[in-house]
């Protein structure tokens, strides 16, 4: 009788510590960024304002599905489809792939990729068909941003 007591103490302070690794990690599952730009920034659909925004996986388990908030997470501004894309090396802080387009086009910067920080496999956001081939001859810019550094300079 004693000894299913301790098989049972040691399996629920087991239990107890593999859920609380869990909650621990809970912002890398879902790769939570907050970024803040200094300027208008061009994502699918639509351009964001100068500002801070927290950028999530819809779904920890679909890698495929990105969300934007405001900073503070209670306003959604954009659920994103999106595909892998790779990276040679992964970085410590979050990557940002940017378009700049050509001066006078009056046309925005637009985020093409985000890497979470350590990550060698990131999201690429899809713009419509004519949106891309603009985006390709645009020169691409690699961000490096800490979580809540200014990007888009």
């Amino acid at each position: 009788m004693k000894f299913n007591k301790f098989a049972f103490a040691i399996a629920f302070v087991f239990t107890a510590v593999l859920f609380a690794e869990v909650a621990l990690h809970a912002d890398e599952a879902d790769q939570s960024t907050k970024l803040t730009f200094n300027r208008p920034i061009e994502i699918p659909g639509q351009v964001l304002p100068a500002g801070t925004y927290e950028f999530k996986l819809a779904d920890p388990n679909d890698l495929n599905v990105v969300r934007i908030f405001n900073a503070d997470g209670t306003r959604l501004y954009a659920t994103l489809q999106t595909i892998s894309t790779e990276r040679r090396d992964p970085a410590g802080d979050t990557i940002l792939i940017m378009a700049e387009p050509e001066e006078g086009s009056g046309r925005p910067v637009a985020l093409v990729k985000w890497f979470y920080p350590g990550e060698t496999t990131g999201h690429e956001f899809m713009y419509s068909r004519q949106e891309e081939q603009q985006l390709a001859q645009d020169r691409q810019q690699t961000i490096v941003a800490n979580e809540t550094a200014e990007a888009g300079d």
